[in-house]
């Protein structure tokens, strides 16, 4: 695991990728069974505001609850909070080691997680995960991938994500999506800066 703690009340954005580049999902199944086994593990001790699934990595944007939310096994002391984080990499590793007759490890050896301690870079990070198919030649238009919580922020469907919270960082739903389409035009420009370079 890396070395940056979890903390209660913290915001994190967390990242990882297939051991040596491999896929982590498979096929369509393996997203949703993702999707459950982080439900089951992770939604005791924390609150999730974005996720992004692709073929080869994945990132999630959520917040560890405060100490007086988190079971008491956790304020006590005697289970630590990267036990969950664990636990579920472990359980969706086995079952697609199973299903598809590999071994050893899936995911690269430390998970990666950055503390979001601002506002701003929490709305930053928001919008850079949910634009990620976009930036990886996943998908042209992020709006329209499946695999990521923003159609489930801007849908009025039943969740498991920290919907409201999310729309109330950024103001409204309006604004929500203002701030995914500019970043998507400094993105495309970025990308086309790229291309233009003459290697």
């Amino acid at each position: 695991m890396s070395s940056i703690p979890f903390e209660p009340g913290a915001y994190y954005h967390i990242f990882n990728r297939g051991n040596n580049k491999e896929n982590i999902f498979k096929e369509e199944k393996n997203y949703k069974y993702f999707l459950t086994k982080m439900a089951q593990h992770l939604l005791n001790i924390s609150n999730v505001y974005a996720y992004c699934l692709m073929s080869n990595h994945f990132h999630l944007v959520l917040e560890i609850k405060k100490l007086t939310e988190l079971p008491k096994e956790y304020q006590s002391g005697k289970k630590s909070l990267h036990q969950p984080f664990s636990n579920m990499f472990n359980a969706y590793t086995k079952a697609v080691n199973m299903a598809y007759g590999r071994t050893g490890s899936l995911f690269q050896e430390h998970l990666k997680r950055n503390v979001i301690n601002d506002e701003n870079y929490l709305l930053d990070v928001i919008t850079y995960v949910h634009l990620n198919p976009v930036k990886h030649g996943f998908n042209t238009d992020f709006k329209n991938y499946t695999h990521s919580s923003y159609q489930s922020i801007v849908s009025t469907g039943q969740t498991q994500l920290e919907r409201n919270a999310v729309i109330d960082l950024f103001g409204d739903k309006d604004n929500f999506e203002y701030c995914h389409k500019a970043q998507l035009y400094r993105l495309r420009n970025k990308l086309n800066e790229i291309e233009d370079i003459d290697w």
